[in-house]
C-alpha cells in the first residue's frame, strides 16, 4: 500500500489537527462530472424559472404557492437526490446533495423550505425506519406529492433539546401512542403532510420519535409566525392535543430520539454550510453587477479601491469555506464508503460515516454562516442607499441570512460542541491529543529549529498551518491541564480554542485545494488563487493569535504564561505580505468577469 494511500484511510473525524492531510486525497469543486454539472445547471435554471420571478409573491405567502413550488421540484427529481433508487430516489453520492443544496442555497425563502424537506424532513424516517415505515412514507417526500416537516424545539426546549416536554402514553389496547404538547418554529408545517416529532414517553429520561401524519386527530397548528428574514418559509406552533399515532409509527426504538436528532442535524449542519455558499456567490455576483453599473465623480464605483477590498474580501470568505465544504463531504463520503465495504448496511454506514465528521460539520456550520453574514452586509453597504431599499435585492439577502447563525444549532453551541468532541474522543482514546500536545510543550522549553530554507511553492504556507496545530495543541493542553473538570464552565476559552481550530481547518482546506488546483492547471492559470490563499491564511494567523492570547490569558498566569505566550508568538509568525495588491488582483478578475468567478 502507498503511503498516500494508508494516509487516506486513517484520516478520520478530527484528526486534522494532529495529521497531515494531502491535496491528492481531498475533493475539489472543480472536479465536479458533467453529470453533476447538469444536476447543478436545473437547480439554477429552476431558480431563475419559478423562484427568482415570484420572491415577493413567496414573501409575502400566497397560499399554496410555496407548495406548488416544491411539487414542481419533486417533479424534477431535485427532491430525491439522495434518496436510494428503491425508494423512488435518485441515489445520487453525498457530494452530489452537496452541490444541489449550494446551488439551490441562493433560492431565499425556498431553500428553506427544500433544505427542511430533503433533511430533517425525510432523513430520519430513511434513516431509522424500519422497511414498512420506509416504503410508506419515503417515496412520497421524495417525489413531492408529501411534504415534510420535524418537531423538537419547544418553548423552553432549544438548545437543549432532552429537556422538551411533549409527552407520549401508550393507551390501554395498547393501539395507538397519545401524544400531547407543543413544538414551535417548526419550518414547512403550513403544508408538511408529515411530522417527525419528538416526545418522551411516560417518565423516561430521553426522548422518543414519532411519525406524525398532518391528518391524524389531535394535531392542530397555530397561525404562520412573522419573521425577520425567510418570510416566505412557513413556520408555525404545532399542538398535540391527545393525538392519536399508531404504534407502529414509533420511529427506531424507544428514547432513541435524541440519538436520531443529534446525527440528523450533523447532517443538517454540513448541508446548511452548503446553502450559505450558494447564497454568498449570488450575492458577490449582485454586488459587482452595481458596481460596475453605478458611477460616482465620473466612474464606476467597481474602480475604487475601497470597494474592490470590499469584493475581494467576499470572494476570499466564500472560496476558503466552499474548500472546507467540500473536503468535509468526501470526507463523510470516504468513511461511508468503507464502512459498507467492512459490511455495514448502508444507511447505517452513513449515520456513522456523517457522525465520525461531527467536529467538521459544525466548523463548516459556523464559518459558512459567518461568511454569508459578511458577504451580505457588504454588499448592503457596496449598494449604498439602495442596498437598504426594498426595491434592491440586499434588503432581503441581508434578512434572510441571519437566521443561520441559529438554525442547526446557535454558532455559540456548535463552537463548543467542536471542542467538547475532540477533547471527548481524546479522552476515549480515539484522538492522540496528549502525544502531539506534549511535543509541543517539550518544544516550547527548546531552542527553536529554524531549519533550512525551502522555496518551492506551498512551502511557507504549510509551515503556517503545521504551526497554527501547535498554537492549538499548546492552548488547548494547557487549558485542560489547568481548568480540568471546570473548563466547561469556562465558555469564553471554548470559544477561543474553538476559532482557532475553525481557523485551521478553513485555512488547510484552502491550502490543500489551492495545491490541487496548481496540479491540475500550473501556477500561471492559478495566481489569483494563490492570492486568496495567502492574504486568507496571513488574516487567519493573527485571528488565531488573538484568540489564543484571549484564551491563555484568562487561565495561564506567570512564567507560564510569558513562555506560552512566546510560543503562540512563534506559532502565528508569518513572513510579510502585500495584501492590498493581492486583493485587488482578486477583485479585478470579478469585475472583468461582472459575476463571482472563482
Amino acid at each position: 500500500m502507498s503511503t498516500e494511500n494508508a494516509t487516506k484511510t486513517t484520516i478520520k473525524g478530527g484528526e486534522f489537527l494532529i495529521k497531515e492531510s494531502h491535496a491528492a486525497e481531498i475533493f475539489i469543486p472543480e472536479e465536479w462530472t458533467e453529470e453533476q454539472l447538469m444536476i447543478a445547471d436545473t437547480c439554477t435554471n429552476f431558480l431563475a424559472q419559478h423562484v427568482n420571478p415570484n420572491l415577493v409573491r413567496i414573501d409575502e405567502q400566497e397560499e399554496g404557492l410555496m407548495d406548488d413550488l416544491m411539487t414542481k421540484a419533486g417533479e424534477l427529481g431535485l427532491l430525491g437526490i439522495s434518496v436510494p433508487e428503491e425508494y423512488g430516489g435518485f441515489g445520487k453520492d453525498f457530494k452530489t446533495s452537496m452541490l444541489v443544496t449550494e446551488r439551490l442555497g441562493a433560492g431565499h425563502s425556498f431553500s428553506v423550505a427544500f433544505a427542511a424537506h430533503t433533511g430533517i424532513g425525510t432523513l430520519p424516517i430513511l434513516y431509522y425506519g424500519n422497511e414498512e415505515q420506509k416504503s410508506k412514507y419515503i417515496p412520497k417526500l421524495a417525489s413531492g406529492e408529501w411534504k415534510g416537516a420535524y418537531c423538537l424545539t419547544e418553548p423552553s426546549a432549544g438548545s437543549d433539546a432532552n429537556s422538551g416536554k411533549t409527552k407520549a402514553k401508550l393507551t390501554e389496547d395498547g393501539k395507538h401512542y397519545l401524544l400531547n404538547g407543543q413544538k414551535m418554529w417548526i419550518t414547512n408545517a403550513g403544508f408538511a403532510d408529515v411530522f417527525t416529532v419528538f416526545a418522551k414517553i411516560d417518565d423516561d429520561a430521553n426522548l422518543s420519535a414519532f411519525i406524525v401524519e398532518k391528518g391524524f386527530e389531535g394535531l392542530s397548528l397555530n397561525a404562520e409566525e412573522h419573521k425577520m428574514g425567510i418570510k416566505g418559509s412557513s413556520t408555525r406552533q404545532v399542538f398535540f392535543n391527545d393525538c392519536k399515532v399508531p404504534v407502529e409509527n414509533l420511529l427506531s426504538e424507544r428514547q432513541n430520539g435524541f440519538k436520531i436528532a443529534v446525527n440528523i442535524l450533523n447532517l443538517g449542519r454540513i448541508k446548511l454550510g452548503g446553502g450559505t455558499i450558494g447564497a454568498s456567490k449570488e450575492v458577490i455576483s449582485q454586488t459587482v453587477k452595481y458596481a460596475n453599473e453605478r458611477e460616482q465623480f465620473g466612474r464606476p464605483i467597481s474602480k475604487y479601491g475601497a470597494i474592490r477590498y470590499k469584493i475581494a474580501e467576499q470572494a476570499i470568505k466564500t472560496f476558503a469555506s466552499e474548500s472546507a465544504i467540500y473536503r468535509a463531504s468526501q470526507s463523510m463520503e470516504e468513511a461511508t464508503d468503507t464502512l459498507i465495504a467492512g459490511g455495514m448496511d448502508p444507511i447505517k454506514a452513513k449515520l456513522k460515516g456523517t457522525e465520525q465528521f461531527a467536529i467538521e460539520a459544525a466548523i463548516i456550520k459556523v464559518h459558512g454562516s459567518e461568511t454569508l453574514d459578511y458577504v451580505v452586509d457588504e454588499g448592503v453597504q457596496v449598494y449604498g442607499g439602495m442596498g437598504y431599499s426594498a426595491e434592491a435585492p440586499m434588503d432581503r439577502a441581508y434578512r434572510d441570512s441571519r437566521i443561520n447563525r441559529i438554525f442547526e444549532g446557535t454558532n455559540e453551541i456548535n463552537r463548543m460542541l467542536t471542542v467538547d468532541m475532540m477533547l471527548k474522543r481524546a479522552m476515549k482514546g480515539e484522538l492522540d491529543l496528549m502525544g502531539p500536545a506534549q511535543q509541543v510543550a517539550n518544544e516550547l522549553v527548546s531552542i527553536p529549529d529554524f531549519g533550512g530554507t525551502d522555496d518551492t511553492l506551498f512551502a511557507k504556507e504549510k509551515k503556517y498551518i503545521a504551526n497554527f496545530k501547535k498554537a492549538i495543541l499548546m492552548a488547548a493542553g494547557g487549558a485542560v491541564q489547568k481548568l480540568m473538570m471546570n473548563l466547561a464552565k469556562e465558555q469564553e476559552v471554548l470559544m477561543n480554542l474553538a476559532d482557532m481550530l475553525i481557523e485551521l481547518y478553513v485555512s488547510e482546506s484552502l491550502q490543500l485545494r489551492v495545491e490541487k488546483l496548481v496540479s491540475m492547471k500550473g501556477e500561471d492559470a492559478c495566481k489569483e488563487y494563490i492570492d486568496i490563499m495567502r492574504v486568507y491564511i496571513n488574516d487567519a494567523a493573527e485571528n488565531i493569535f488573538k484568540s489564543g492570547k484571549e484564551a491563555l490569558n484568562a487561565f495561564a498566569e506567570g512564567d507560564e504564561r510569558r513562555m506560552m505566550m512566546m510560543g503562540l508568538k512563534r506559532f502565528t509568525k508569518t513572513e510579510d505580505l502585500n495584501t492590498t495588491e493581492a486583493r485587488r488582483n482578486i477583485a479585478a478578475k470579478i469585475i472583468a468577469a461582472n459575476k463571482y468567478c472563482y
